[in-house]
């Protein structure tokens, strides 16, 4: 096994005994990367010049003694929506396809002043519309464990560099499930915080109020050590929410006697693989086995979920992208002009794919006259009874458990054609946007090689019980 394959948590403990150099760790994942990406595709730009620069100063600081924190030394990847300063972020489009931010993203800012070493930046679904990395301006992303099928999306890039050793660590960011059912169909562990939990101040946004950052790692606890870096309050983000924040990597346990954990009746109804169905119950009884209680619970509006996110996020990012007009910064189409709404309409529909003009039409439909009331004020409606159904769910458990996605990863191309089937493979994960609650996907087992992934609800700003369920999952699931 070469040093990119290690989990971030045990490299981290062999750089503090000083028995590897970071440079040998960023090498390692830099050599992976040039056998790799050409078939993965899951970068969209590598930087081995800074990262080798970065893992030099991380072994100094080693050697020194100094300012060590768990993430230093480590490579990372970069989700291709977080602005970094003075390397190209292009949200998988072409209108942003030489964009150079001036400016760092909080989290990625945050993670460097660790010392961790930024490897690249990675592929995704353009803008993050989408759930399989096929929508990217600069080709799909392919799953490492069948190049034939889809990593996930809309951060497939980020869980295909993690579980193929192209990066030890990986940021993503989550609208509607675009960091969890990556993890889930890659066999890795991604996590979506509460919203407000970390900070959104330099991530390209897609839909402000479902937007999310986190995580993606080996292991639960490897997903801990990116969280003790990248959350926290930050006044620059008026989406941040000033709470305390825990020692997450200290505070894990493999302790899950009487923790109490609900099962959703409506996640296991048709549309759901049985053999998924079966990786995910024999998970959660093997959690019962060691003295979890497991209650059946109803969460009733989730039906309504589906409906109500492409709704609500659609009519958000009709909003947000109408920035790409040409004038201040991105690509301007250089076909002739007769005026200023002829640039913006080439220049929107050159620099543009067809899933995000998609998703821009039909949010400017629901915000239009005389439909705003019957489509967008009806999904704020469903949105509330959603959050209640989580609500009264936790005044009796602790956390929920459900499938991830309904399926294992499916093939390229297979449901490009149809819109709706890709939007269904959702139906799992968006409840958690919508609700702003956290969740967590950890690999559960394999159906013919393919990983099926379990999906871990918290309640808000306790993302500790979630992390020691998962973590306990992963400990159990490691000895039987």
């Amino acid at each position: 096994m070469e040093l990119c394959d290690y989990q971030a948590a045990e490299l981290a403990r062999l750089l503090r005994k000083r028995e590897i150099s970071s440079r040998e760790i960023t090498e390692s994942a830099l050599l992976r990367i040039e056998n790799k990406d050409k078939t993965l595709n899951a970068f969209l730009t590598v930087t081995p010049e800074f990262a080798l620069k970065q893992a030099d100063a991380a072994d100094k600081k080693f050697k020194e003694g100094r300012d060590i924190s768990p993430v230093t030394g480590i490579p990372v990847a970069i989700k291709d929506n977080l602005c970094t300063k003075g390397i190209r972020t292009t949200c998988a489009s072409k209108i942003l396809e030489h964009y150079i931010p001036p400016y760092d993203a909080t989290v990625v800012k945050k993670i460097l002043q660790k010392g961790a070493v930024l490897i690249g930046k990675t592929n995704m679904d353009e803008f993050a519309m989408g759930s399989s990395t096929e929508n990217s301006a600069f080709g799909p992303t392919r799953n490492p464990r069948d190049i034939k099928r889809v990593p996930g999306g809309s951060s497939g890039g980020s869980a295909c560099a993690v579980a193929s050793g192209e990066a030890v660590l990986a940021i993503g960011s989550d609208t509607g499930g675009s960091i969890r059912q990556p993890a889930s169909f890659c066999g890795v562990t991604g996590m979506k915080p509460t919203y407000g939990r970390v900070s959104r101040y330099g991530l390209v946004s897609y839909a402000s109020s479902l937007d999310q950052i986190g995580p993606i790692g080996r292991s639960v606890e490897d997903c801990t050590m990116l969280m003790d870096v990248i959350a926290g309050y930050d006044k620059r983000d008026t989406t941040s929410i000033n709470v305390p924040k825990p020692d997450f990597s200290g505070s894990l346990s493999s302790d899950i006697n009487g923790l109490r954990i609900g099962l959703p009746k409506e996640y296991f109804v048709e549309g759901l693989d049985p053999l998924v169905k079966e990786k995910v119950i024999d998970a959660v009884n093997l959690l019962g086995s060691h003295g979890a209680e497991i209650i059946e619970i109803s969460l009733p509006r989730t039906p309504f979920a589906v409906g109500a996110y492409y709704l609500i996020a659609t009519a958000e990012a009709s909003s947000n992208l109408a920035r790409y007009d040409g004038v201040k910064y991105g690509l301007r189409a250089e076909r002739d002009q007769s005026g200023l709404e002829e640039m913006y309409e080439y220049t929107r529909s050159e620099g543009f794919g067809k899933e995000v003009k998609r998703r821009i039409m039909l949010g400017c439909y629901v915000l239009s006259a005389g439909y705003y009331d019957a489509y967008y004020l009806k999904a704020q409606k469903a949105r509330t009874l959603i959050k209640d159904d989580f609500d009264r769910a936790f005044q009796d458990v602790d956390c929920i458990i459900t499938p991830t996605s309904p399926s294992t990863a499916f093939e390229i191309g297979e449901k490009s054609d149809d819109p709706i089937k890709m939007y269904l493979v959702d139906i799992y994960t968006v409840s958690l946007n919508l609700s702003g609650l956290p969740g967590m996907s950890v690999n559960c087992g394999t159906i013919d090689g393919l990983p099926v992934g379990l999906q871990i609800i918290g309640k808000p700003f306790d993302e500790e019980t979630l992390f020691c369920a998962g973590h306990a999952y992963q400990q159990i699931a490691e000895r039987k």
